[in-house]
């Protein structure tokens, strides 16, 4: 791939910006690595183009939820692997969970995941710092220091904290830095043993199932911590519509709460399991088409603030086995922006709402820069091809997961340029 240093000149592209309902070809300069010019039609001698005609030209796409792995686990992914799956993915910020081994639960794991990105040319990484030490549930981690080090919020994301005491505790100390609280909602005592989610697929099947109370009634106990402390609260992969409608309430309430769903809750249900396919089986499982359609016309009205990926890589040892002894999680930072396009495809999604999902909303929740076209930002730049179709082929995947149910899928729209401060880290056919 050929950088060509930190100016251009994007011709002719579709500007689709959420931050401030732009919608119109124009042409966009970057240079010094912050945009600095937006007009109908810009010259400028001795500076590399990008033709964008037909293109997408968008704020660089956020994911707020992802799992790299690195340190601990790095035959899964690593720091390198998993920034080049997602910016060939389009996304150009990061934000990296905190379930490595050991878990980011001190400055010092911290400042590793942030040092070992900087030496990578590609997405921005922000860590998410554990709440409780090793993910226990029980002390509170070392928040002041991750959040001295570099972590944009804290979660022990896939260890829920059943201690309502603890959670509440967490979340007072969070407000203190400014910073969200980021929950994994699962009552553990009504998930345990489960693989799938508890219904018809499941009794047919015969596997033990994981109902939807058991993340709803989590939600709900996280928004009444929420109002009582007066922190933000933000709920990850939103699986249900019972959820929904709690968050819908506690919006109106003015509880500050914002949350996300993952794409594979978005196209799939618990009918894909019946394939008995290991890479189907997530944590949370994938529900009903009521629960799917419920999640979509959420993220259509806003009620759901983004998408995120929940980014899980694993290898073969750990999805080729039985149906319950198989780990959770999908490899998804390079389908997510695929599945969402099939959403605007479908009607579904304006191409203003999909990219406010992706880019502007999660910035905004994780107060980071970025999300904007508007003059004077970074030029973290996401450029999509609308119409360019292409397969899902496991084997070409660059994340070293290759665990995704969208196999064979033919998908149409994707990033062809990623561009981070100015400096291009993926560009398609490169």
């Amino acid at each position: 791939m050929t950088n060509m240093g930190k100016d251009w000149l994007i011709k002719g592209g579709t500007i689709i910006d959420p931050s401030t309902g732009a919608q119109e070809v124009a042409d966009l300069l970057v240079e010094g690595g912050r945009i600095t010019g937006i007009a109908p039609s810009i010259t400028k001698e001795g500076i590399h183009a990008i033709e964008a005609q037909g293109l997408w030209v968008v704020p660089g796409l956020i994911d707020i939820h992802v799992h790299f792995r690195d340190p601990g686990y790095e035959y899964k992914e690593t720091i390198e692997t998993g920034l080049a799956a997602a910016a060939a993915g389009g996304f150009t910020q990061v934000c990296c969970m905190a379930n490595t081994l050991p878990v980011n639960d001190t400055g010092a794991i911290t400042f590793y995941m942030v040092e070992k990105a900087k030496k990578v040319e590609g997405p921005l990484l922000h860590p998410v710092g554990a709440i409780t030490k090793g993910q226990k549930g029980e002390g509170l981690a070392e928040i002041g220091d991750m959040v001295d080090q570099g972590a944009v919020a804290i979660s022990d994301d896939g260890n829920p904290v059943m201690n309502s005491e603890v959670m509440r505790r967490a979340m007072e100390y969070a407000s203190h830095f400014g910073i969200p609280v980021v929950d994994h909602c699962e009552d553990k005592n009504l998930s345990a043993g489960g693989s799938i989610h508890e219904g018809e697929v499941s009794a047919r099947l015969g596997i033990k199932g994981i109902p939807a109370a058991s993340e709803e009634v989590m939600v709900a106990r996280d928004l009444c911590l929420a109002r009582q402390t007066g922190t933000h609260i933000h709920i990850q992969h939103l699986s249900s519509r019972g959820s929904v409608e709690l968050i819908k309430w506690a919006k109106e309430l003015g509880i500050h709460v914002t949350c996300e769903v993952a794409p594979h809750h978005l196209a799939l249900t618990h009918n894909a399991v019946e394939s008995y396919d290991t890479s189907t089986k997530v944590n949370p499982p994938l529900r009903t088409e009521e629960d799917r359609q419920a999640l979509i016309e959420a993220l259509a009205q806003g009620i759901i603030d983004c998408v995120a990926s929940d980014h899980a890589p694993h290898s073969l040892k750990e999805k080729d086995v039985e149906y319950d002894l198989a780990a959770f999680g999908i490899s998804g930072v390079e389908t997510a922006l695929g599945i969402v396009l099939k959403l605007v495809n479908e009607g579904r999604l304006t191409p203003m709402r999909a990219i406010e999902a992706m880019s502007t909303s999660p910035a905004r929740v994780m107060k980071l820069e970025g999300g904007s076209l508007k003059v004077g930002q970074p030029a973290h730049i996401t450029i999509i091809d609308p119409e360019k179709t292409w397969l899902v082929e496991p084997e070409k995947m660059i994340s070293k997961g290759k665990n995704t149910p969208f196999t064979g899928w033919e998908l149409k729209g994707k990033a062809v340029v990623t561009m981070v401060e100015g400096k291009v880290v993926w560009r398609e056919g490169d």
